[in-house]
């Protein structure tokens, strides 16, 4: 294992003494957003096809890996040559069914200047003929010696003509959509937009009454899909979306112009509606796999027949070329920043080590890069704050205290109140209790203490086995698989006995099969009535033949065992190229790789008892334990 790391972190070394950079500040960033994205080239090649037959897109993956700038790479592809501006006229014959005109980016602006010069010179005629009346009347008033009377009449006639006077005769259009000087196609974001913001919406008008109303056409608004037109609409978690709102936007992806009319509360509802306002625009909708039970069938069925949909990857394969694309990824996130200092060469090292340590598995880097540039920006933050004029590989390590997710804040604070109330025991020995060990969030490791006692059963007829703790569904299987695997390995007939097993504390629920390992030693240690060492956590999942299997999350449960006082931690074999730590962890914690339960009992049992429970394991199962006559696995100490 640390000869892998060793080569893993030597190779990247060598790679970085082959460039000649010295710090992030020396890589080129690339000007197109679609030329940033690291680590999605299938992806970025769909979007090129897509942009170029204006096809619609569904991205599916998990949160920040770059689904929002595929989006926005797309419309930097799209010909901004064919953008228009959108005009809402008035409808002389129906006030209430405004008028829409489009025309080429750019013009609209200049037929409302137009319009509203044609309207000031109307003004300035009438009211020279008003001024005209007035000085008639103050003449008259003059000559007849009547000045108060005069010029009291004269004000009457002034307020009179001011009431009636209308706005004006030209009607000035109001510019719905202006894409003047734009030199890329439209980018919309309308994650989580309402109807009215989506669609378009007509503003309510307080004066409707009296004859000062607001005329209908100006009261008009651009919805999102609209002010998208020949240009790209991004909506992320689009299953969230209310199914009405998801069928009107379908509607307007078919028919490419949607009528504006009244969508909220406080708009004048459906008294006004425009003519059909054209909104071509391309769809990129996102999400994870979840988001797509609600989404609306036929929507989905869109994007698939005109378009592509595309599942994203967490994570890139450790290669020098990928790494290379991880110090680019730093230095756009400086340069988008723009307050913090470049890395050197060591930091670089440093935040390329964290994506390998974040991957989760042998030979990968992650591409949760959201949560990778977080680090990127503490690091720096930090280096700012101490005057530096580069960030080093201490800022990095500082950085990695500052920026811990919630889901690590909470594990750490849990593993310090469960020590205060001894929930778990770092020392000692017990029977029938296990430090199971869990992930909460996506990486952050904790401990999960499990109890299982043994009862004489209830019914007639057979055991039952009962946990509790919130279990999902999968978590029930792999109790329920526990008694099989049991009795095959041990030749413990449990039909007579209540097997009660317990997670301690777990409020939040227990999901997975990482626990099952955990499981299978409290029953079995319950059942024999032979104790568990309790300086050892567990984790792994098991076959139903009693092969222990790899799971996710190794790096963090360990780290997590490290920081509870545990002197070992048992994981499947197959996990053992996924290690991680960090370095302060190395000399606190043993790690040893188990390949079935035989593996499992002998390193996790202790005292009296023991050799007797494998001795029988070995004779029923016949086979003979690693720990025992062969040569044991050599524990890797950390």
């Amino acid at each position: 294992m640390a000869s892998s790391n060793s080569h893993s972190n030597s190779s990247f070394k060598e790679k970085l003494d082959f460039r000649s950079y010295k710090s992030s500040g020396d890589i080129d960033v690339p000007d197109r957003i679609i030329d940033q994205i690291i680590g999605q080239e299938e992806a970025v090649e769909t979007v090129f096809k897509a942009a170029k037959q204006r096809r619609n897109v569904l991205l599916i993956g998990e949160p920040g890996i770059g689904k929002s700038m595929l989006a926005k790479g797309m419309a930097e592809l799209l010909p901004p040559e064919e953008l228009q501006d959108i005009l809402v006229y008035p409808n002389m014959e129906d006030n209430h069914n405004p008028l829409i005109g489009a025309m080429p980016a750019g013009e609209g602006k200049k037929v409302v200047m137009n319009y509203k010069i044609k309207a000031k010179g109307q003004e300035e005629k009438k009211n020279m003929f008003m001024m005209v009346i007035i000085g008639f009347i103050i003449v008259v008033g003059f000559i007849l010696q009547k000045y108060l009377e005069a010029i009291i009449a004269a004000g009457i006639v002034l307020l009179v003509m001011m009431q009636m006077k209308p706005r004006s005769t030209v009607m000035v259009p109001k510019l719905l959509v202006n894409n003047e000087s734009k030199n890329t196609a439209p980018f919309i974001d309308a994650t989580g937009s309402h109807a009215g913001a989506l669609l378009g919406d007509v503003r309510h008008d307080p004066y409707q009454s009296g004859g000062l109303g607001t005329p209908a056409h100006e009261r008009v608004e651009a919805g999102m899909i609209h002010r998208s037109n020949k240009g790209v609409l991004y909506v992320d978690e689009i299953g969230t979306m209310k199914m009405k709102t998801q069928q009107e936007l379908l509607t307007a992806m078919q028919e490419k112009k949607y009528s504006i009319t009244g969508q909220s509360e406080t708009s004048s509802g459906a008294m006004v509606r425009s003519q059909e306002v054209p909104c071509d625009f391309v769809l990129v909708a996102s999400g994870n796999l979840q988001v797509l039970e609600g989404m609306h069938i036929a929507l989905r069925s869109r994007i698939r027949g005109y378009g592509y949909e595309v599942f994203m990857k967490d994570s890139m394969q450790d290669t020098p070329e990928n790494r290379d694309k991880l110090v680019q990824f730093i230095a756009q996130e400086v340069k988008k920043d723009g307050r913090i200092p470049h890395f050197s060469r060591e930091a670089v090292a440093e935040i390329i080590r964290e994506a390998q340590r974040r991957a989760g598995k042998k030979d990968s880097l992650t591409l949760k890069l959201r949560d990778l540039g977080g680090l990127v920006r503490a690091a720096g933050d930090i280096a700012k704050g101490e005057g530096a004029d580069s960030v080093t590989i201490a800022h990095v390590i500082s950085a990695k205290k500052l920026a811990r997710t919630l889901e690590q804040q909470i594990a750490d604070r849990y593993i310090v109140q469960r020590k205060k109330y001894s929930v778990f025991k770092s020392e000692g020995s017990e029977v029938g209790r296990v430090n199971g060990l869990a992930i909460i969030g996506d990486r952050s490791g904790i401990l999960l203490p499990i109890a299982a006692e043994s009862a004489p059963a209830q019914s007639k007829d057979e055991g039952k086995i009962i946990a509790t703790g919130k279990l999902g569904e999968i978590a029930k299987e792999a109790v329920q698989n526990v008694s099989a695997l049991i009795k095959k390995n041990t030749g413990t007939d449990i039909s007579n006995h209540d097997i009660h097993i317990q997670f301690l504390q777990a409020y939040d629920g227990v999901e997975g099969d990482s626990a099952s390992v955990s499981i299978a030693t409290a029953v079995v240690s319950a059942l024999e009535n032979v104790p568990v060492d309790q300086s050892v956590a567990l984790t792994g999942s098991l076959s139903v033949r009693g092969d222990v299997m790899p799971v996710g999350g190794v790096t963090g449960k360990i780290e997590a065992a490290a920081e509870a006082g545990m002197k070992k931690v048992l994981i499947p074999a197959a996990n053992m190229d996924d290690v991680m730590i960090e370095e302060r962890y190395k000399n606190k914690i043993e790690v040893i790789p188990v390949e079935n339960m035989s593996d499992v009992l002998e390193h996790a049992l202790i005292g009296n008892g023991k050799e007797g429970l494998i001795e029988k394991m070995k004779k029923i199962t016949d086979i003979v334990p690693k720990g025992i006559l062969q040569k044991p696995h050599k524990p890797v100490t950390h």
